[in-house]
């Protein structure tokens, strides 16, 4: 039998794990993990709650809300073909084979690889070369170029489902060429603004914060870094614990876009990996591929970014998680607290 706690109780829980946490943290240099939870009765946040961060790919939600406001206005639908916006040019070398669509691209399946962690045919990977060389610029011209010239498509279109960042760099050029804007007047426009999410920004594209949280990149600080231009479309968003809570609301409450479009971007598509299910621009969560023990746990959707941020949110039980772990090293560290949050969720009554 389940033993219930009051919110004050888990509160006290969490406090006492991310306060174990913290000490672990500390021994290594790292700072205390950002934490935001908000459910029925109980707001929770631990570390600072204030400090703008980078949120990495949980800046997916947001390019995929843009695509699907412009498929709901009729501008796009999931099946147009790439090659019907970008040019020949643009797109040279990124695609095994023709009519890779817009929807294959938000939900990973258009078979262009990732220029983020994806394996090269020569040199370093391009997530060494962000942590090696710190005083880089890049831009959406380079990051497709580094794909083109150092890496193959995984697969025709439609054949595999392969994470890609190069494909959700393909589609912020897709929503500027549809749009006449910039990605970053659209991001602003009607996904920040709309959202109330007043501390964000894109980052090194738009005035932002004086500093942000630290982060490491295969153990390279980089908060200061210019190479930290290499996200764009594919989340490179500098953010709040409050401004993704808010982010996950405006998805979920027709802020952003209808119900049944949000259904749909959270209707699991593929199994990412064990526990993580991916649909159009968004993941849901099964903990129980984790352990057979968290199979009566909720499924929540949402974003991750490889620096151990979290954002999801479970509609029905109106619950928001939000979190930072600074590293990509922390992934798993990440989970650990998550999962820690969710099981103590679970018997709050």
């Amino acid at each position: 039998m389940v033993t219930t706690l009051a919110p004050e109780a888990a509160a006290t829980a969490l406090d006492t794990h991310l306060a174990r946490v913290g000490r672990r943290r500390a021994r290594r240099g790292l700072p205390a993990p950002q934490v935001l939870v908000r459910a029925p009765g109980l707001e929770y946040s631990s570390g600072e709650r204030a400090l703008p961060f980078h949120a990495a790919s949980v800046g997916k939600l947001a390019t995929a809300a843009l695509v699907m406001q412009e498929v709901e206005a009729g501008g796009l639908t999931l099946s147009t073909c790439v090659s019907e916006i970008l040019s020949d040019v643009e797109t040279a070398g990124l695609f095994a084979g023709s009519g890779a669509t817009v929807g294959q691209l938000v939900g990973h399946t258009s078979g262009v690889a990732d220029y983020f962690e994806g394996p090269v045919t020569a040199g370093p990977r391009f997530d060494r070369l962000v942590a090696s060389g710190p005083e880089r610029e890049w831009t959406p011209e380079s990051l497709l170029a580094f794909t083109k010239e150092r890496q193959r498509p995984v697969a025709p279109p439609g054949k595999r489902f392969r994470y890609s960042d190069t494909g959700y760099v393909l589609l912020g050029r897709i929503l500027e060429e549809v749009t006449g804007r910039t990605f970053t007047e659209l991001l602003r426009s009607r996904v920040l603004d709309p959202a109330g999410m007043t501390a964000s920004a894109l980052w090194r594209r738009e005035p932002g914060p004086d500093r942000i949280a630290p982060l490491w990149v295969h153990g390279v600080e980089l908060s200061g870094a210019a190479s930290l231009s290499c996200d764009w479309s594919g989340g490179g968003i500098v953010t709040t614990l409050d401004d993704l809570a808010r982010l996950a609301t405006a998805l979920r409450d027709r802020t952003l876009v209808r119900p049944e479009t949000f259904a749909a971007m959270t209707a699991p598509r593929v199994r990412f990996r064990a526990g993580i299910h991916y649909g159009l621009g968004a993941m849901q969560l099964r903990f129980g591929e984790f352990s057979p023990f968290l199979r009566s746990l909720p499924r929540p959707v949402g974003h991750l970014g490889v620096l151990g941020v979290h954002c999801f949110t479970d509609p029905e039980r109106e619950v928001t998680v939000v979190l930072n772990f600074h590293s990509t090293r922390e992934m798993t560290a990440s989970f650990r607290t998550h999962i820690q949050i969710a099981r103590l969720l679970d018997r709050v009554r």
